[in-house]
């Protein structure tokens, strides 16, 4: 199926189980609103950060299993390689009851049940900026990367032009504690840099980056 295809099929499986004007409050601080935008090149914009941390996925990680932290409705295992093995972090418990009925082999655990070395891949998506304490969640996660395994961070830049974007499409925002740019340097600290981009092409509105241990 192509990327194009899939979106739409997504989109339309997400709009039998949300209804954004109606839950906008409960699931504001996922990227549902988002996928689900009726303004298609903003939704583009959310699929794509989506799709080009997949991509850094099938390029640098090793197979094995991936951990999504924050995974709201879990469109990452959607579009990862067959036969991955999927686990998440979901601290709302409606996402993640929503989560695993619609994907029941997927594996929730807690940080704190995270298994050192264990993860080919964990992935933050856009999530990581949502926490007051950083600091302590990168302490967490980074340790639970396998020898060779590689974080896939995303996030906003909060420069003018996203703050601008937001309002546009009606999103508050008031729920962002820091940007990617701070989460990065946190995260630089542990790990190296392997790749790193921003989208759209020429617009630095997120940053989707792959992180290796030092």
């Amino acid at each position: 199926m192509s990327a194009i295809a899939h979106i739409f099929t997504r989109r339309r499986e997400l709009k039998q189980r949300f209804d954004v004007a109606r839950q906008m409050t409960e699931i504001e601080e996922t990227c549902i609103p988002s996928y689900l935008h009726p303004n298609l090149a903003a939704a583009a914009v959310a699929w794509a950060r989506l799709f080009a941390a997949a991509r850094l996925h099938r390029r640098f990680a090793p197979a094995g299993p991936v951990l999504d932290f924050g995974a709201a409705s879990g469109e990452l295992a959607y579009i990862l390689p067959p036969g991955t093995a999927y686990d998440f972090v979901e601290m709302d418990e409606g996402m993640a009851r929503s989560l695993t009925e619609y994907n029941p082999n997927a594996g929730r655990h807690s940080l704190e049940e995270l298994k050192p070395g264990h993860y080919a891949a964990v992935f933050a998506l856009d999530s990581l900026e949502h926490n007051d304490d950083v600091d302590s969640i990168v302490d967490q996660i980074c340790p639970a990367l396998g020898s060779k395994g590689v974080l896939i961070l995303s996030g906003p830049t909060e420069n003018a032009l996203y703050r601008l974007g937001r309002r546009i499409a009606g999103f508050s925002g008031a729920y962002h504690k820091t940007t990617i740019y701070d989460i990065e340097r946190k995260i630089a600290q542990r790990l190296r840099l392997v790749s790193r981009r921003t989208l759209p092409v020429g617009i630095p509105l997120f940053s989707v980056s792959c992180w290796c241990l030092k």
